[in-house]
């Protein structure tokens, strides 16, 4: 294990011991999150309401002790409330720019699709560049900046579907499910008196993630492993039951996932199964199933999982190992 791999893993294993001391049985999801962090990525968490979605991001913060903000979307949210205004100052006679909650460094934009899609339009600048722009003037957004968004299933009443544009910008798509009996006892007993979130302190600092995501682009990807990625892509933009594939984002997220899960578990090289354990979550969300598809209750998730099965693999196949922890 080179030195950057063991940056990021004493970062992962730290960040994901405390934030299981509030969210119960939910290691890889935990993870995949961090994946995205490492990656200076944006995450999408799409599940029913009740399971856990805002908890994990205030765990997430907490534990990172980065700067936090929380954004409640409605329908009568408004562009400005999430970017922030000009206000005309008497004193000065000047304009002076004040930031709304988006100017921070972990976002939380807690069930974005019950905002309408002008507001949700709102974060496609500051999701792509790292800035606002307010009556013309572009305002630089702090370092780290990461929108961890939560969204209930799209069937639900008085949702917005996200357009492919805002979808696009997510690193990572991620359900957390109900978390099982023996998880959930574990949850009862945890709360009995009080939140475990409540108590909950920093373990990572931001320095310490700044140079974990600095060490994860040293990660050796093999050409072979290149030409998988692209080729996984590909198939979803030709498979039979898409009306849009994967964008070219969509190979930059999985070729920068891959790589922050291969230094997570102690490598400094890519491996093919890190490609499939990561296709699912960087690819799904963009792929865009055609109506007749729909109609025979084809999602994304399944055309994903029929690319990398037609798809061949670079190479031998070997396990997955992650050095002991995870």
């Amino acid at each position: 294990m080179d030195r950057d791999s063991l940056i990021v893993q004493q970062v992962a294993r730290a960040a994901v011991e405390n934030v299981e001391r509030v969210v119960v049985g939910k290691r890889h999801e935990v993870l995949l999150v961090l994946v995205a962090l490492l990656c200076r990525g944006h995450v999408l968490l799409e599940d029913v309401p009740g399971v856990g979605k805002t908890v994990l991001a205030k765990a997430i913060a907490r534990t990172l002790g980065v700067g936090f903000k929380r954004i409640q979307f409605t329908p009568d949210l408004l562009p400005s409330d999430v970017t922030g205004v000009n206000v005309f100052n008497q004193e000065s006679g000047r304009f002076e720019f004040r930031p709304g909650p988006i100017v921070a460094q972990l976002v939380l934009a807690d069930e974005i699709n019950r905002a309408t899609p002008k507001t949700q339009a709102a974060l496609l600048e500051a999701m792509e560049e790292g800035q606002v722009t307010v009556d013309g003037v572009s305002h630089a957004l702090p370092r780290p900046f990461v929108v961890l968004a939560t969204e209930n299933p799209i069937d639900y009443e008085g949702t917005f579907p996200l357009p492919e544009a805002q979808l696009d910008r997510f690193l990572i798509r991620l359900s957390l499910g109900y978390p099982g009996r023996a998880n959930e006892l574990e949850m009862l007993e945890r709360q009995h008196r009080a939140h475990p979130l409540e108590a909950l302190e920093t373990a990572v600092g931001v320095e310490e993630l700044l140079a974990a995501q600095a060490a994860v682009r040293e990660v050796h990807v093999a050409e072979p492993i290149k030409e998988y990625v692209v080729s996984l892509v590909e198939g979803t933009r030709a498979h039979e039951d898409v009306a849009l594939g994967a964008s070219p984002r969509g190979s930059l997220a999985l070729y920068n996932t891959v790589r922050a899960w291969a230094a997570i578990s102690g490598r400094d090289y890519v491996v093919p199964d890190d490609v499939k354990l990561l296709a699912e979550p960087a690819l799904a969300h963009r792929v865009i199933v055609n109506p007749s598809a729909r109609i025979k209750h084809v999602d994304s998730r399944v055309v994903v999982a029929d690319v990398l099965a037609r798809t061949a693999v670079p190479g031998a196949q070997p396990n997955r190992t992650v050095h002991g922890w995870t």
